[in-house]
């Protein structure tokens, strides 16, 4: 594990900053009870934990009421429930082709079972979808518009603040997939025309796992889509109306917040800027590295602006599952391989038929040394399957025996 170089932080950052392992092991051991249920003083502290992340998130987003800052299991938890609770039978939804699957399989959903219309908005050679192109498609049926904020695969940056302001214009929900983003580039409700975020806390944010939410505009409603206790007017028979405990169900992953509130205070002491861009510097180190090598193909990196560091190569010759086995096995390197959980960009950029790519994803922890030694071990591999597509080439060639004349 020591020599292990780890480039899969867009599936989660790894490590943690030791705050975050600290922070978990002292709040169950000390505030280790179901916090908001009671009022004894260890319940009375645990809720303090928990009201204190919602206030620090909130900031974080510039939102302006903690209450509507609601903890989920992840993104994907989120993103359900966003989904579920805004739109009905025969709405208009309008996405794009860079999204992840938990974006893409809750609308498909929808569109069987409820007769939701969905379109698909797809992005340029670069990887950026054009906001024009989404106020193209509004109709006066479209009550959700619902946007990646940053490519798990291909790391892009889409312009969500222009997109915000066309749907602001429009009155029609605008949703944030920020499983990319929160902790990693700013996100502004009110500069960016949001209405709604969904984030993890296990990513750029540096929490664990089993831990994410949503944020909620004032003004703007999403319906429940489930229903349980929530510890307050237990008397009361249909699920609460109020903030947070309209889109809380349930004991929520109280030693997962307190995680979550040690990253983010961790991020905000050194800087979510200076963080980016230390990961950028060495985005672009190991960019321009494989670049560089004879046999290896990367995609959406000609430019590395409005990108964050996260991207995708294959070695010709290769499947991209063969080269993250030789990346791991004879060159300890952590990397993801596949489809990402997102085919439609893959279809984009010609990978899906060929099963996938390859990703790195810096993270806060990583040196200039792994970025390095990562495009070494890249150079390496692909030398050897040009070596051996050669000699299987001779070889074949030499087999070939002319007929003899009779």
């Amino acid at each position: 594990m020591e020599k292990l170089i780890y480039l899969d932080n867009a599936a989660t950052t790894f490590p943690k900053p030791e705050c975050v392992y600290r922070a978990m092991d002292t709040f169950y051991r000390q505030f280790g009870v179901n916090p908001g249920r009671s009022g004894y003083d260890l319940c009375m502290e645990a809720g303090e934990v928990v009201d204190d992340t919602r206030k620090l998130l909130t900031r974080l987003f510039n939102g302006k009421d903690p209450n509507r800052l609601c903890f989920t299991y992840n993104s994907t938890d989120a993103l359900n429930l966003i989904i579920s609770g805004t739109l009905r039978p025969g709405d208009h939804a309008i996405t794009t082709t860079v999204e992840h699957n938990s974006v893409l399989r809750p609308l498909y959903h929808r569109s069987i079972y409820d007769d939701v219309e969905v379109d698909y908005v797809p992005c340029d050679a670069a990887g950026f979808v054009d906001p024009d192109e989404i106020k193209r498609r509004f109709t006066s049926r479209t009550r959700l518009v619902i946007v990646n904020h940053a490519s798990n695969v291909i790391g892009t940056i889409q312009p969500v603040a222009d997109i915000g302001r066309y749907c602001r214009e429009a009155g029609i929900v605008f949703a944030l997939d920020a499983s990319q983003s929160a902790g990693m580039i700013p996100i502004d409700l009110e500069a960016q025309c949001l209405d709604l975020v969904a984030f993890t806390g296990h990513k750029s944010l540096l929490g664990p796992t089993g831990i994410g939410g949503l944020y909620v505009r004032e003004g703007v409603e999403v319906r429940h889509s489930r229903a349980g206790g929530t510890g307050v007017r237990s008397a009361v028979r249909t699920h609460l109306d109020e903030y947070p405990f309209r889109l809380e169900y349930g004991t929520i992953n109280a030693m997962g917040v307190a995680g979550l509130r040690a990253g983010v205070q961790w991020l905000l002491e050194q800087g979510i800027d200076r963080v980016h861009a230390r990961e950028m510097e060495l985005a672009a180190i190991l960019r321009d590295g494989l670049a560089a090598i004879d046999g290896v193909t990367l995609y959406c990196q000609d430019s590395l602006e409005n990108h964050i560091a996260v991207m995708i190569f294959n070695v010709d010759g290769l499947e991209a599952l063969n080269t993250g086995t030789m990346l791991d096995v004879d060159h300890d390197i952590a990397c993801r391989t596949g489809l990402h959980c997102a085919p439609l960009v893959h279809e984009h950029v010609g990978t899906a038929g060929i099963h996938g790519a390859v990703r790195f994803g810096v993270g806060p922890f990583n040196t200039e040394a792994d970025v390095r030694t990562a495009v070494g071990a890249v150079e390496e591999i692909a030398r050897q399957t040009r070596q051996r597509t050669r000699r299987f080439v001779a070889s074949a060639a030499g087999s070939s025996v002319p007929e003899s004349s009779h």
